[in-house]
């Protein structure tokens, strides 16, 4: 096939007036895949438009059954290259394209570390890996000829066949997961008029959802229901007598169930084997730091972030050594395409290649067709600053250098060609509503990656449909799988894929996760210390239950239940707190507002951690409200760190001749051996001269000058709002305003600048490394 098309390119190249001078584009990359989705050019003339159209008839030959194709990804980008978004009631209109329908042996792997929605729920009860894309891409990836040969149907049959599975696997309940449910007694009321294979297959997995006492426990909360077909799916390869604690302390045995529960899932949906397979059966855990030195642990948390300045790099942690599955290295040695889909930056890709070995099985492959497909849009907390120049947007070149800075060994050999969408025929008025939105388009800057010997195509692979219909810009997967066509059916007439590997080497050396092998194997490990996320949401609870909830004041009713679900709920979706910070809290009070006798002129805080009682006291008027309740209990919990560190405190005026200069604010602690909290000396000391606390030469004294008419945020409560800023800068508007001097550019001119730019920053990391590192991961050689 490709000696025919580089005959016909020899043809085309007799005309005196090449045709292919028609097509606007100077790479011919560009050129083939602009002729596969546009067509011949209306004005071209014979001989030259019978070439073009013999090229272009070559160029679209669907005889690529046997081509092999790996795409690596997360949810909706992977799931919509591959055959759609099946999460959208509009898939059940085409549920047949993408990807798939062309190359029927493509493999997905996808990325494992979502902590969210219904994946997130799970995680709260089951030791089990992220499984909500896994069950998005699955869908997505059932395919029209497997169902007609598997089932002996016809078309009509198969549309009718993704419309009641589509139902099924997007149904979400609204509270707890039941069979008495009316909608879902409907839907499952549909399952026989599917073939009865099909039907008593997934009437087995309902059946073992339902009857599996492991499950009990999750099936109390509001859950997708494919989330949980794919679980019965899995945990019907277990012997039943294995409980969710000794699955935990035995990781092999879900390794091999997740294989067998989604392949046998796959072949009876109509997906086929090895159609998703997981990039590690291993729990792992997204953790982000961003340029001003914070750290934030989940990728739900990175989805919500808006702290306003760029992403430095991605790690993740993996809570035992990694498994991988042998059959994923088997795909991506065989594969012919290889294709990073598009999707989140930072917690899409990234965290599929942090996976030890994946990245260089991508690079052994030397014969396979490599492809980055480019996102579409900005996105909130991830690709909205650059940190190449944080005061411009995102630009493709930013992110193949995150990728870059951040997948162990750089890119090198994981991608050539880049896919960028062409935004010359969308409507300004359709560009003009999404910047109104917040959307703003991810630019090519086509020069940059040129000169770093990238071939970017930048062509119109958005659906029109949804342009149309919806008025929303999407990748559209039948033109995105017609354009990886064109490049496969014509990558031997580009030339050798000659990278420069010197170009590259700039940001290689500050990818701080480097892959260590022996013999081809990974030898290091970073894991977290800490419990499976099931065992500490178990751990939550049981610590709230063990706590005393009062209301104080005039007698009122509190509901004790709700202060404990939304306490549970605030500290879960914090996954960087660790379980000690909780040590040092007895109670928590809810304070009557006739019995509230904090001194509010200097701050609005409502909410402190009381020695005494080792209690925490939040103001009525801050329940009920999760935002205000998360940034009192937050603020409080801070507090209680220092625990009772203070013997006493006292601010003293400073007169001299009578006239009053400041006042001087004096700390003395209690001696070590008295002292019940988080920190030793030598971190308490660190924190108290961060406070801007001096030393007096006594161990147990500090002092600070207050000057006249200046504010002051004493110890306590600086620790409080830290704590709160760092967990989620919008807790803390104070501290994000002191926090801003990081922002500005430094200047000699400005010297007190500097010094305070300076001192937020080791504020930063000592809450980054003590109060949020501390015994929080570590390496383990393995």
């Amino acid at each position: 096939m490709s000696n025919y098309v580089k005959s016909i390119l020899n043809e085309i190249r007799k005309v005196q007036l090449s045709p292919m001078d028609y097509l606007p584009q100077r790479d011919l990359r560009e050129k083939l895949v602009d002729l596969v989705l546009r067509g011949v050019p209306e004005n071209v003339q014979n001989p030259g438009k019978k070439l073009l159209t013999d090229l272009r008839n070559e160029l679209l030959s669907k005889n690529v059954e046997d081509v092999r194709v790996v795409v690596f990804g997360g949810g909706t980008g992977l799931s919509n290259l591959i055959g759609g978004d099946s999460r959208r009631s509009t898939w059940i209109k085409n549920p047949f394209c993408g990807l798939k329908e062309i190359f029927p042996n493509t493999s997905s792997i996808v990325c494992v570390t979502d902590d969210g929605g219904s994946t997130g729920q799970l995680l709260k009860d089951l030791p089990l890996i992220a499984i909500g894309d896994i069950r998005h891409v699955l869908l997505s990836s059932v395919k029209l000829s497997r169902l007609k040969e598997r089932y002996s149907i016809v078309d009509g049959q198969a549309d009718e066949i993704a419309k009641i599975l589509h139902q099924l696997f997007n149904y979400r309940s609204p509270g707890k997961t039941s069979l008495e449910l009316s909608d879902l007694v409907a839907i499952l009321a549909r399952l026989d008029f599917l073939p009865s294979l099909l039907n008593n297959y997934i009437r087995q997995l309902v059946s073992h959802l339902f009857t599996d006492t492991r499950l009990a426990e999750t099936l109390k909360r509001p859950h997708c229901f494919g989330n949980l077909l794919v679980v019965a799916a899995i945990y019907r390869e277990i012997d039943m007598e294995i409980d969710n604690s000794e699955l935990a302390n035995r990781p092999g045995l879900l390794h091999k169930a997740l294989f067998s529960g989604l392949n046998l899932m796959g072949e009876f949906l109509g997906a086929g084997e090895r159609a998703v397979m997981p990039c590690t059966t291993t729990l792992a855990e997204l953790k982000v730091r961003y340029t001003n030195g914070v750290e934030s642990v989940g990728e739900d948390r990175l989805s919500k972030a808006e702290r306003g300045v760029p992403v430095e790099s991605v790690h993740v942690s993996f809570f035992d050594d990694v498994r991988v599955h042998r059959e994923v290295y088997e795909e991506i040695a065989r594969a012919d395409i290889i294709i990073l889909a598009p999707g989140s930056l930072y917690s899409s890709i990234i965290p599929v290649f942090k996976v030890a070995g994946m990245a260089d099985a991508v690079r052994r492959n030397r014969k396979a067709l490599k492809i980055l497909i480019s996102n579409l849009w900005v996105q909130a907390g991830e690709t909205d600053h650059s940190i190449a120049d944080p005061e411009r947007k995102f630009h493709v070149s930013d992110m193949i250098r995150a990728y870059e800075k951040n997948i162990p060994g750089g890119t090198e050999d994981l991608f050539n060609e880049v896919i960028c969408v062409s935004l010359e025929n969308i409507p300004a008025s359709i560009l003009q509503r999404y910047a109104v939105e917040g959307k703003i388009p991810i630019f090519l800057d086509r020069e940059v990656l040129n000169s770093q010997h990238y071939y970017p195509i930048e062509c119109g692979v958005y659906s029109r449909y949804a342009l149309k219909n919806d008025n929303v810009i999407q990748h559209d997967p039948d033109t995105l799988a017609q354009a990886v066509l064109a490049l496969f059916n014509g990558r031997n007439c580009f030339g050798k894929n000659n990278i420069a590997k010197d170009c590259r080497e700039e940001n290689r050396e500050e990818s701080s996760d480097r892959e260590q092998v022996f013999n081809g194997n990974p030898v290091s490990r970073v894991f977290c210390s800490r419990p499976f996320p099931f065992q500490r949401y178990s751990a939550i609870n049981g610590w709230l239950d063990g706590l005393e909830i009062t209301h104080v004041g005039c007698e009122k009713y509190i509901n004790i239940g709700q202060v404990k679900e939304d306490s549970c709920e605030i500290l879960w979706s914090h996954p960087v707190i660790p379980l000690a910070h909780l040590e040092y809290i007895k109670g928590l009070h809810c304070i009557d507002k006739s019995e509230w006798n904090r001194d509010q002129r200097w701050d609005n805080v409502f909410s402190f951690y009381d020695p005494e009682d080792s209690c925490i006291k939040i103001r009525e008027d801050q329940f009920g409200v999760q935002s205000k309740f998360e940034v009192a209990l937050m603020i409080a919990l801070g507090e209680s760190l220092l625990g009772n560190y203070a013997a006493e405190k006292e601010m003293a005026d400073i007169k001299v001749d009578g006239l009053f200069l400041g006042r001087a604010y004096h700390l003395f602690l209690r001696h070590e051996e008295e002292r019940c909290c988080f920190f030793d000396p030598m971190q308490l000391d660190a924190f108290l001269k961060l406070a801007r606390m001096c030393s007096t030469g006594d161990e147990n004294h500090y002092t600070r000058l207050v000057n006249r008419g200046e504010g002051f945020t004493p110890p306590g409560l600086l620790m409080g709002l830290m704590y709160a800023w760092y967990l989620d800068n919008r807790l803390a508007t104070h501290i994000e305003y002191k926090m801003s001097v990081m922002k500005i550019s430094s200047t000699d001119l400005i010297p007190e600048q500097l010094k305070m730019s300076k001192r937020r920053k080791r504020m930063i990391m000592f809450f980054r490394d003590v109060v949020f590192g501390k015994e929080y991961e570590k390496s383990i050689q393995v």
